[in-house]
């Protein structure tokens, strides 16, 4: 089936028809690096991800230009920066380099391009004067704070329709203490002045730097062109984020009063549901925030990429050890079935497989296709997934069974598993638990537990046994020494 996707825009499903085929244009709301990433940061790279994987395959990867942004200036970076001493660089350096290989280790494929704030200044200097020149932002100068720009929302008529919310019950209901300059208290800021040892760039209105919303609006502009096919990233941004992003990106061009002003910025909005921890919000006060960092140290990735992709995107997932108990369970079962078909395959040749051979296998991917296609659901190509594995399955255990059957059924689930971004391992890595420190933590102790065997030294012997079982492996001993794998 063809693609559709839920549009939060129109609070429909709609059938995807990208602007131009050739050229399909995904852009996702990405990090600011000023700390780790926690495990909601986490969802929307993980379910975007999967959305690339399939509009690749469907437009060719040459077709599909994918953009991840980099917040690299924010009051929260300036405060990190100030309390360790430090230019705000060595922060977003460090936290960067963070959040790309806890990517990397979740099978995140890396975006085709990664813009950073502070390489677009000039670029959102421009749009805001555009915005200006509009007559859809104003400028001006507080005694105390120094020189503004702000965005009137009152020029946009569509104000609020992604989110749903009417602008004249906001303006009624604002229980905020308005800024003096602020003509109403929703108008937000899209330049303003930089403190004492902050960062700053020059600029019409004087020396300063962006607001947050407009950042995205004129990096999505000069990277990718207007209207992009598909706007993503967390419900949490739908207000005021991205309704801001809209009202930016089309007023800049003069499109304010255009009955149909949306479909100027982006064609399709995504957004992926919250995440709770044990069934409460993730909240720093009571202590349950859960930083992606240590999760991916603690266990595999794709243990944690699968639990992300357990629940539908859009709705919400709750973050509990049951969660991870059975994604690693999962996880095992499938590659304990690809172990045993590599084990079969051993001296296969995967060339001898025909064309109609490979058709047969490649339809054999459907069910798992047509679950991504109806709103990207995962849930649902999990299960197709399984019944993959269990076709495998039964084959391995049919005597009569046709090599090439087997080698067809293998190339299926590992082709449907990459559309999700797991079975990325060997079997073998796997059951070693695929994480190189631990795999060098237990060979460390298996050559200990030989010494202590040797020497006779059984309690040395019985406490390495007890960290072995702590780890989850079992080991196992032959005549040419001691192999282990990972329990499950």
């Amino acid at each position: 089936m063809p693609l559709h996707i839920h549009d939060t825009l129109r609070r429909e499903k709609r059938l995807f028809e990208p602007r131009d085929p050739n050229r399909v244009t995904l852009y996702v709301c990405g990090p600011t690096v000023y700390d780790y990433a926690h495990i909601g940061n986490a969802r929307p790279p993980v379910v975007f991800d999967v959305l690339v994987r399939l509009l690749r395959r469907t437009y060719g990867a040459d077709h599909v230009i994918y953009a991840r942004n980099v917040t690299d200036v924010d009051d929260k970076i300036n405060q990190k920066a100030a309390r360790e001493g430090v230019p705000i660089g060595h922060i977003t350096a460090r936290y960067e380099a963070a959040y790309l290989a806890d990517m990397g280790l979740l099978n995140v494929s890396p975006p085709d391009i990664a813009p950073h704030v502070t390489d677009y200044i000039p670029a959102i200097v421009d749009q805001i004067q555009a915005i200006v020149d509009a007559g859809c932002a104003y400028a001006v100068h507080d005694e105390k704070e120094g020189g503004h720009v702000l965005f009137d929302v009152s020029s946009y008529p569509a104000y609020g329709a992604l989110s749903g919310r009417n602008l004249d019950d906001m303006i009624a209901g604002a229980r905020v203490e308005v800024a003096p300059y602020k003509k109403n208290p929703h108008d937000f800021v899209l330049w303003k002045p930089s403190k004492p040892d902050e960062p700053s760039w020059p600029s019409p209105w004087g020396q300063g730097r962006p607001g947050w919303h407009i950042e995205c609006s004129a990096m999505i502009e000069r990277t990718l062109g207007l209207p992009i096919d598909i706007h993503g990233g967390g419900v949490d941004l739908v207000f005021p984020h991205h309704e801001n992003e809209i009202a930016q990106g089309v007023c800049a061009h003069g499109h304010a009063h255009d009955g149909l002003a949306h479909d100027e910025y982006a064609r399709y909005w995504m957004h992926n549901g919250f995440l709770t921890v044990d069934a409460e919000k993730m909240s720093k006060s009571i202590g349950n925030v859960l930083l992606l960092h240590d999760l991916v140290q603690a266990m595999p990735g794709e243990v944690v990429r699968w639990a992300l992709l357990s629940a539908h995107y859009r709705q919400p997932l709750d973050w509990n050890q049951g969660l991870l108990d059975q994604s690693r369970k999962n996880l095992d079962r499938l590659y304990g079935v690809l172990r045993d078909a590599d084990a079969a395959l051993a001296d296969f040749d995967p060339a001898t497989l025909d064309e109609a051979e490979m058709e047969l296998a490649e339809n054999a991917l459907g069910p798992v296709l047509d679950a991504l296609e109806d709103d990207l659901n995962t849930p649902g190509a999990i299960a197709q997934l399984f019944g993959l594995g269990n076709a495998l399955r039964d084959l391995l255990n049919d005597a009569e069974a046709d090599i090439n059957d087997v080698a067809m059924a293998r190339w299926s689930l590992r082709e449907a598993a990459g559309l999700l971004g797991v079975l990325s391992l060997t079997p073998d890595v796997w059951f070693e638990g695929g994480d190189p420190a631990l795999k060098a933590e237990v060979e460390a102790l298996l050559e200990q537990r030989a010494v202590a065997r040797a020497a006779k030294d059984w309690p040395e012997a019985d406490r390495i046994r007890d960290r072995l079982n702590a780890l989850n492996v079992i080991v196992m001993d032959g005549p040419d020494g001691a192999t282990w794998r990972m329990k499950g």
